[in-house]
């Protein structure tokens, strides 16, 4: 089997291959006993297909290593380099796929598979940050190897992806705030609060956390007694959200003491406001 110029990552998505190279293990073996530095670079690259096939990425990982040792200039030097980034993600290894990953970048940046090199490089920060209470420095540099594929091969197959990924991880972040705001407003921490649910309001306005965050910035408001503030964020959350549970729950504090939900004051909220009267801001 030869491999041709741009086969490693479209390799990756043809999962129904495992299947027929599962079969290869059972009739030439796996390791056979023979010596990698015996064997030639395309043996040894098939060695590497047929570990990953049996589930065992991280020996294919080393495997794919050899190649990049034992025949640095030939054609499946880069089709190794490429796989090894995969074999270790596939291995859960994301410092060394990373590690790959980004060494194909330097070597091969005009080559086909660059923009898969750089979507396992995005993927390595991404796969991590599925729980919210994790550091998000995680998902602040997942954030800008995606955009990174995104800006550089936006003509690519991952680069779709990569946008749905990278709203996600905002997501995330905005989901993070919301957590510590909460935190704080549940202790009766209400500064420290609303100035987690206007980082939401101000910099994450396209996420879902939107709505709640401006509940809780009437909820904090009134309870600091800054009244203008908190009917503001009433009026934007019916402007936008009018049907949502948030603003049934706003507008019956805010009509529980008196008030309307309406623009009032000169505040940043104000300011707000009359954006998304000009439709600047949704």
């Amino acid at each position: 089997m030869s491999v041709k110029k741009g086969t490693a990552s479209r390799w990756v998505f043809r999962v129904g291959a495992v299947v027929s190279l599962a079969v290869l293990v059972a009739c030439s073996g796996e390791g056979s006993g023979e010596p990698l530095d015996s064997l030639s670079a395309q043996a040894i690259f098939e060695r590497g297909e047929r570990q990953i096939a049996n589930g065992n990425p991280d020996d294919a990982a080393f495997t794919f290593g050899e190649i990049e040792r034992l025949y640095p200039y030939s054609e499946f030097a880069e089709r190794a380099l490429i796989m090894q980034a995969f074999a270790y993600h596939r291995d859960e290894d994301y410092p060394n796929s990373r590690a790959s990953a980004q060494r194909y970048l330097d070597f091969y940046p005009a080559e086909e598979d660059a923009a898969y090199a750089a979507y396992l490089l995005a993927l390595s920060y991404y796969d991590q940050i599925d729980e919210i209470g994790r550091d998000q420095g995680l998902t602040f540099q997942a954030l800008q190897a995606l955009r990174r594929v995104i800006e550089q091969y936006p003509d690519s197959e991952y680069a779709r992806t990569s946008v749905l990924k990278f709203d996600l991880a905002f997501d995330h972040l905005a989901a993070k705030e919301m957590e510590i705001g909460r935190f704080y407003l549940k202790r009766g921490h209400y500064v420290a609060a609303a100035n987690r649910f206007r980082t939401v309001v101000e910099d994450f306005q396209t996420t879902t956390h939107t709505p709640e965050a401006l509940h809780r910035l009437v909820e904090s408001y009134l309870s600091l007694g800054l009244v203008e503030e908190a009917q503001t964020a009433g009026a934007i959350l019916g402007y936008n959200y009018q049907s949502s549970e948030w603003y049934e729950s706003s507008f019956a504090l805010l009509t529980g003491r008196g008030l309307a939900a309406e623009a009032a004051g000169d505040n940043w909220l104000a300011s707000i406001y009359r954006q998304v009267l000009l439709g600047e801001w949704l």
